[in-house]
């Protein structure tokens, strides 16, 4: 039988079921459909655009380096998959699933086409340990809080099986034609992406790579680095788990091999990293109005600020005056990328101490990370903003001071992204506004010209968070 495979967000070839069981079925026809707009308000943006469409080139070559290709198609993905059944004969069309709200709809109405035409339609688990629907509190009510959500998982077992990838993909001798990857317009027309591929590579063998080299050199001390900025300590897997160049399931497996080497408390913390994004993916299914809505009711007459232009501007490109914060943004626009702790206090600032919407964050985010991914971004921002599932009480607001004189003891990522400040000492770096004129100066640090001042009163804002957070309490 012939076999149409619907590569979306799983453009890997080891351990991918819908793939396994196409060649377990005959030929098998690879076809990418580009569709944002089947994606609502939530089509992906600039950052992981560009990082699509490398995936997609080094998907498409190995797949021709095992005897087949990668059939690029746009338009509506039922019109597409319809056209591709009438060119080739196939009898099925098989797929991974995705748990985005909207593309649940789509695929559950395609399936549904499908099979009422008589052709077999089939989906298959490649993104996640465990489906968010089979994870349940004895009630049969879905988790809110992360610590019994992954205890749960860990009693299941987690999953580490893992099938390697075929060494030939068999394929009719007459694939359709299809589109090439630069006719779908992904990478942008200015080069602001130009710092890109000195850091990512995007594709399966890249993934492999950094999986490979994160497991022997670095996560070992992922417990007590993992929240250091200025530290190499981070796996940077997230864009390469969104586009399902490899799975948890590979993940899973690696650790169980580290696990076996070394102390495991580096390899468990890190696999708990994973657990967050199950829980992540768990809360999207179980309540899929949280990507514009809060999941905490209390939050939605909130009176968030009006945030002019000019503030927001300052917040985007790393201008607020407040260096860990500057230097995160800056980090994020230099190479699509954030750490998990910036990314907590530039959330904290803009949403506590600014006021703003969460989504106000949410949308640029989506649009500047290569890594942006609807359920991690969604947690992330209402945890911060303290208004989702587990989330940090809304009275905690980030001290970016603190946070930097703990987490960036010595000033290193400040200096390497905010380099007018990086000749002060690291006494003051977190807080340039606190040093005497004669340091200033001899660091070169003119603030309000060079530097900007910080574009809010620390301590002033966070006592207007706590009042805000005063009014919520009692309208709830």
């Amino acid at each position: 039988m012939k076999t149409l495979l619907w590569f979306r967000r799983d453009l890997r070839l080891t351990d991918n079921p819908a793939l396994i069981r196409g060649i377990s079925d005959g030929d098998v026809i690879p076809v990418y459909i580009h569709a944002p707009q089947e994606e609502g308000d939530w089509a992906p943006g600039a950052a992981s655009r560009w990082w699509l469409h490398h995936s997609l080139t080094a998907l498409r070559a190995d797949l021709r380096s095992r005897g087949s290709d990668l059939i690029i198609r746009q338009g509506a993905s039922l019109a597409m998959l319809q056209s591709l059944i009438r060119e080739t004969g196939a009898g099925q069309v098989l797929w991974n699933r995705l748990y985005d709200p909207a593309l649940i709809r789509r695929d559950q109405g395609i399936k549904e086409t499908l099979r009422a035409a008589s052709v077999r339609a089939e989906s298959f688990n490649a993104a996640l340990l465990f489906e968010p629907r089979t994870v349940a509190k004895q009630d049969g009510d879905p988790y809110k809080v992360f610590t019994p959500f992954w205890k749960a998982c860990l009693a299941l077992g987690v999953p580490a099986d893992v099938r390697s990838a075929p060494k030939r993909v068999p394929s009719p001798a007459d694939l359709p034609e299809g589109a090439d990857i630069d006719s779908i317009g992904l990478l942008p027309d200015l080069d602001w992406d130009a710092g890109f591929p000195e850091l990512w590579t995007p594709g399966e063998t890249g993934a492999l790579a950094r999986l490979a080299d994160f497991m022997d050199e670095a996560v070992g001390d992922y417990d007590h680095l993992r929240n250091r900025p200025d530290c190499d300590g981070s796996s940077r897997l997230s864009p390469h788990l969104h586009f399902g160049e490899i799975g948890p399931r590979q993940v899973a497996a690696a650790c169980q091999v580290a696990g076996d080497r070394r102390d495991s408390k580096g390899v468990d913390s890190f696999l708990r990293e994973i657990g967050w994004r199950e829980f992540a993916h768990h809360l999207l299914y179980h309540f899929p109005e949280t990507t514009d809505e809060p999941l905490d009711p209390r939050f939605r007459e909130v009176p968030w600020t009006a945030v002019d232009n000019k503030t927001l501007a300052a917040w985007r490109r790393g201008r607020t005056g407040i260096p860990l914060v500057d230097a995160a943004m800056r980090a994020l626009w230099a190479t699509g990328w954030m750490h998990n702790r910036a990314r907590m206090v530039v959330a904290s600032l803009l949403t506590k101490n600014i006021g703003a919407h969460w989504l106000t964050g949410a949308q640029w985010f989506w649009d500047t990370l290569v890594d942006a991914d609807l359920a991690n971004n969604t947690l992330g921002w209402q945890w911060t903003a303290g208004c989702g599932a587990d989330a940090a009480p809304y009275f905690r607001v980030f001290n970016p001071v603190l946070q930097g004189e703990r987490f960036d003891p010595k000033g290193d990522y400040v200096r390497r992204w905010v380099p007018e400040l990086a000749r002060l000492p690291a006494r003051y770096i977190h807080k340039p506004w606190e040093a005497p004129q004669d340091v200033l100066e001899a660091s070169g640090v003119r603030l309000g010209d060079s530097y900007p001042r910080p574009l809010v009163d620390l301590a002033e804002s966070r006592r207007h968070a706590l009042e805000r957070w005063e009014m919520i309490k009692s309208a709830g």
